[in-house]
């Protein structure tokens, strides 16, 4: 006892398929969607179009060139542009939203906010457990007395310092080449 199984599809069958000579049926854009490059200008618009039409092979790789007005040599180059251009668009993107930093700034503050008040809520129970058994508080620290002026410090520049020693490091050996110098000639 076998049971019939049903008859093979065919896959559904596109118009713009069957009818070659016809030109294919245009794809319906969303609203407020653009069309790729919509931005971009005519002479990028152009040479993107001269490179397709070389992949494709309606030119070839001369034709587009001189339709660009460029080298043949410049008209690879711009071709393997294009190309690694399409390669790094086509790269996988993450999922998910992506991260925004005024976003990831306004958890980071909120974070800050929240081990501030921890900070304060842990100084008000040391303080509390240090009335509790009868520690004394711990003083402020002293203020500085602002009457008095300290003399200001003179900057030393540390690019002058090392100017310095190397000058005491060449001194001798400008010597000691001054010296063999002059002995050298005596010697002859």
């Amino acid at each position: 006892m076998s049971t019939p199984q049903p008859a093979a599809s065919s896959p559904p069958s596109r118009p713009d398929l069957d009818r070659p000579d016809e030109p294919p049926t245009p794809v319906a854009v969303p609203p407020g969607a653009r069309p790729p490059g919509a931005e971009a200008s005519r002479p990028a618009k152009q040479r993107a179009a001269a490179i397709l039409e070389v992949l494709a092979g309606a030119r070839t790789p001369t034709q587009a060139a001189q339709a660009l007005s460029m080298s043949l040599s410049g008209y690879y180059a711009l071709e393997d542009k294009a190309l690694a251009g399409l390669v790094a668009a086509c790269e996988p993107q993450p999922s998910g939203r992506a991260p925004d930093p005024a976003h990831r700034l306004a958890a980071l503050e909120r974070e800050c906010q929240r081990w501030q008040r921890e900070c304060a809520r842990q100084q008000a129970l040391v303080r509390a457990a240090q009335r509790s058994i009868g520690l004394a508080a711990v003083p402020p620290a002293p203020t500085k007395d602002r009457g008095k002026k300290r003399r200001p410090r003179r900057p030393v520049v540390r690019a002058l310092q090392a100017v310095g020693r190397l000058r005491q490091e060449a001194a001798p050996a400008e010597k000691t080449d001054a010296a063999a110098s002059t002995a050298a000639p005596s010697e002859s």
